[in-house]
């Protein structure tokens, strides 16, 4: 690692949110009696290099952006309640001018990038590795047939060139994969995991396909025998690979259920507009016009929290997915709008299918609760990453296994 990459990681990611921080976070809960949330996703611009089937960000309108001071106020704003984690996503966020002085003005935050890699070329990762602050995550589908199928021909070739210039520079990066019907099985496997370890990757992100966005494909989104074996293969690529991955549809465990809502995070698109997740394109609030503060005290929000916990099983932590029934009546609570054409599928037209997609995986999901976790085979994951993401996690299932223990002592005394 690069001699600042080591001195941000250490004081943003480690001192500060002890020493700065967590004192603020705590304030913060005992004036308003709510949690600040970890982290706070922006995508700053909807405009990209690319042109990739099922983008889930392509329908977004592209000709506004956010500006330097609107971004400035927002992570200034979340810093002074205890925010020390920001995601920058898009569309591609190195097309964003003013992206190099964020970083640098924010020097005291960690930033993670989502990003498709192909414009990272050698005087981009001199800067990440200058500023010190930045984890780059590059888009991959697989290897070079099915990235290159998705993203257009050649793109394999220049994010595997990209993750090689991090690499030699000592810049902390990792991929972010799309799961979809055709390589969610792939993306999970061995050969996969092991190539991007030796091509220097720190973290995994996986992400199911969810249809919105560019053409809404039912038949692209992975069934819920696959998301479920992805949920385990994720568990077991973590017990034995050096690497840090997560799953954002499968790890509710480890969350405490979903993050979305301004729980434990939100969303802000480039129009300026406050999403509650990356994936549900709806919004009552623009932050041109409020405080961060102000948003996540807005009635859409609220709606959200006041629903907590969607499920029980932390298995089915998803709104849109699992628990699509919270999805509707917040939007309809909220008076939220589709922040872009189309995107009101989700709870209209493609209802019926979303409700019967649930109703499987829910079968599935609560089979594994019960065999799983209840039983407790596979509570030896719950180790110290979860704590890292949010320990609450792991003390509200010990509560849920000391519970149903006595349960159980109860039925049999009786």
């Amino acid at each position: 690692l690069s001699k600042a990459v080591k001195e941000k990681f250490v004081q943003n990611f480690i001192v500060k949110p002890f020493t700065i921080y967590g004192p603020r976070r705590k304030a913060f809960y005992e004036e308003n009696g709510y949690h600040v949330p970890s982290l706070i996703v922006i995508s700053p611009t909807m405009k990209c290099n690319l042109d990739c089937y099922g983008c889930y960000a392509y329908q977004y309108e592209k000709a506004q952006d956010l500006d330097f001071e609107t971004v400035d106020r927002i992570i200034t704003e979340a810093k002074e309640m205890g925010i020390f984690f920001f995601v920058i996503s898009g569309g591609e966020p190195n097309i964003w001018p003013p992206l190099l002085d964020i970083l640098e003005k924010h020097d005291d935050v960690i930033f993670q990038i989502y990003t498709n890699g192909t414009l990272i070329d050698d005087k981009r990762a001199d800067e990440y590795a200058r500023l010190g602050n930045v984890l780059p995550c590059i888009s991959v589908e697989g290897f070079e047939k099915e990235t290159d199928e998705r993203r257009g021909k050649g793109t394999f070739r220049k994010i595997s060139d990209a993750m090689d210039r991090l690499r030699e520079r000592g810049v902390i990066f990792g991929f972010s994969a799309t799961a979809t019907r055709q390589n969610n099985e792939f993306i999970v496997s061995d050969e996969f995991v092991d190539y991007y370890i030796e091509k220097g990757i720190y973290i995994g992100w996986y992400f199911n396909y969810i249809p919105i966005g560019k053409d809404p494909d039912l038949s692209l989104m992975p069934t819920p025998e696959q998301r479920n074996y992805r949920r385990k293969r994720v568990i077991e690529l973590r017990d034995t690979k050096k690497v840090v991955l997560a799953d954002f549809w499968c790890d509710g465990v480890l969350t405490n259920g979903c993050l979305a809502g301004g729980y434990e995070y939100l969303h802000i698109i480039s129009n300026g507009d406050v999403e509650p997740c990356v994936f549900c394109h709806f919004a009552a609030d623009n932050i041109k016009e409020k405080s961060l503060k102000e948003v996540l005290e807005s009635p859409f929000f609220m709606a959200f929290k006041r629903r907590r916990p969607y499920n029980e099983n932390l298995l089915r932590p998803c709104t849109i997915i699992d628990n699509p029934h919270i999805l509707r009546e917040a939007v309809k609570e909220g008076g939220a709008h589709p922040t872009h054409e189309g995107s009101e599928s989700i709870i209209t037209t493609l209802a019926p299918f979303i409700d019967e997609y649930a109703r499987k995986y829910g079968e599935i999901a609560d089979k594994a609760w019960r065999e799983e976790y209840v039983n407790n085979t596979y509570y030896k994951h719950l180790s110290w990453l979860d704590e890292i993401m949010n320990g609450r996690a792991k003390r509200k299932l010990k509560k849920k296994k000391e519970k149903a223990k006595k349960e159980e002592r109860e039925a049999v005394t009786v």
